[in-house]
């Protein structure tokens, strides 16, 4: 009987054995990349190489070890990793068709589903970003058009600046405040007026949860554990983890924002559109008899969801870091305000007129834009058919991920890429230039639907608010130029002094 149960323990355990090495060969074949596809690291069986991390550091360093096109295997999917102008150029403009579509991300596939503006494809993305590209340009004509909106929002903002220094000047002297929130109420203002046909005040309550809500969904999504859901969705999404807390957030943003498009259906009127939902619930109507274009009336909030989210985040968040870089270098700074009074005076308000004669400013814009590297990480896109990157196969179907931090610092496209130095925009004879490499925006069909109303916004409200007020710290508390990483690359918190010219 003790010869049987030896001989059946090692029964059980040869057949475990077997189920493994079988597992692991099957693995090996089944994960084995196609001829000539890009190098990369070496990955653990089963799991791939989920310990690496996912953020613009780690990709530079990559890019040293294994080229500007390299791999990563997460779970069963293998990852193209696109770094440095000259390659990522090759994919988003000169291959431009080869990767313009997008592929399914568990994280943000519980919430937008795959319609909408960002996350469509095929025949639904151009339809939907056709219409919203039409709505914004129609938006910006007229006496009510964006600049108006934003120069009004600029008073706005620059009030709640002086209130918000008032209050913290009746404590001890040389007191600042956080200007996270009022900036972040500010810019989603302006988009507010594009799809709501409103602002909120800054004490709006709701408004205030939408955009404290949604700040925290793109920090934590940027996590590794929140990566981590992408590999393993059908494990993860019944534990707790930074993902449920993403999900939660978006859900009661989608909940305030029916509240809003609910009361335009209450006095919605088909011949005198007011903004986007109304145009939106228009078209819903006219396009009845062709339901692959995607206009109903969830496609109408995940549109609304998107629109708020990029029209408002990455805008505030450079904003944020233009004052941290303005109290680091107040000599900057000063050399803004003095073309500012140059051109513009203090007796009227900048307008966009004035930006082609304020190369400076212009300058130092844009150079904030880049050091700042607001979004580091282009959002996945995927190979619509067979193609080959770098001389490297991809085959049809495969993720590839953007490194846009990568453009922003190349070494061989910047001057001096780790300074800050506005010089990088000027010429010779201190006229503003563009720059090839600049592209904070992304490039190619999936560029940023907003670049423009971005532009228009940070040359309004920061010239606004460097006409208006001079920022200095704290004393002792130099804003950190570290950052905090999520999905965007946003500043730490800081506390500023806003003392008016």
């Amino acid at each position: 009987m003790i010869l049987q149960a030896v001989l059946d323990f090692f029964d059980v355990k040869g057949c475990l054995v077997f189920i493994f090495v079988f597992l692991l060969v099957m693995d090996i074949i089944r994960n084995r990349p196609p001829p000539n596809f890009p190098p990369g690291p070496w990955s653990l069986p089963f799991l791939g190489n989920i310990f690496t991390k996912l953020d613009f550091k780690s990709m530079d360093k990559m890019a040293e070890d294994y080229g500007p096109v390299y791999s990563l295997r997460r779970g069963n999917e293998r990852i193209v990793f696109i770094s440095g102008y000259k390659m990522v150029k090759e994919a988003l403009v000169h291959q431009l068709n080869s990767f313009a579509d997008r592929p399914i991300n568990p994280l943000f596939h519980v919430i937008f589903k795959g319609i909408g503006i960002v996350l469509s494809n095929g025949y639904m993305w151009k339809n939907q970003r056709k219409f919203a590209n039409t709505h914004l340009r129609s938006f910006g004509e007229g006496k009510k058009g964006l600049e108006h909106y934003i120069q009004l929002e600029s008073n706005f903002l620059c009030e709640a600046f002086r209130e918000e220094q008032g209050r913290v000047a009746i404590s001890p002297p040389g007191r600042g405040f956080n200007p996270h929130f009022i900036l972040n109420n500010a810019v989603g203002n302006i988009i507010s007026s594009v799809v709501f046909g409103h602002r909120f005040e800054y004490s709006d309550e709701n408004f205030q949860k939408v955009l404290r809500l949604d700040n925290e969904a793109v920090i934590l999504s940027g996590s590794a554990l929140a990566q981590l859901y992408d590999v393993f969705p059908g494990i993860l999404k019944y534990l707790p983890g930074p993902h449920q807390t993403i999900h939660s957030n978006y859900y009661q943003i989608i909940d305030i924002l029916q509240v809003e498009i609910d009361k335009h259906k209450e006095d919605w009127d088909p011949e005198n559109p007011r903004d986007y939902v109304d145009m939106y619930l228009t078209e819903i109507n006219k396009m009845k008899e062709d339901p692959k274009a995607g206009f109903n009336t969830e496609s109408l909030i995940i549109c609304t969801l998107e629109l708020l989210e990029a029209g408002t985040e990455s805008v505030a968040t450079t904003l944020r870091w233009a004052l941290v870089y303005m109290m680091i270098y107040p000599e900057i700074q000063e050399k803004v305000q003095a073309e500012i009074d140059r051109v513009i005076g203090q007796s009227r308000q900048p307008n966009m007129s004035d930006r082609p004669n304020m190369p400076y400013t212009d300058a130092v814009i844009h150079e904030i834009q880049r050091i700042g590297n607001i979004v580091p990480l282009g959002f996945p896109k995927m190979s619509s058919k067979d193609t080959t990157l770098g001389g490297y196969f991809i085959p049809k179907g495969t993720t590839i991920t953007t490194n846009l931090s990568s453009v922003l610092f190349d070494n061989n496209e910047w001057e001096s890429p780790n300074t800050f130095n506005p010089d990088h925009f000027l010429d010779s004879d201190g006229q503003f230039r563009k720059r090839e490499a600049f592209l904070p925006f992304s490039a190619g069909k999936r560029v940023c639907l907003g670049e423009n109303l971005a532009r228009m916004e940070l040359f309004l409200f920061f010239t606004t608010l460097v006409q208006r007020f001079s920022f200095s710290p704290v004393p002792g508390a130099l804003p950190s130029l570290k950052g905090v990483l999520g999905f965007t690359h946003s500043p730490e918190n800081f506390l500023v002094r806003a003392l008016p010219q």
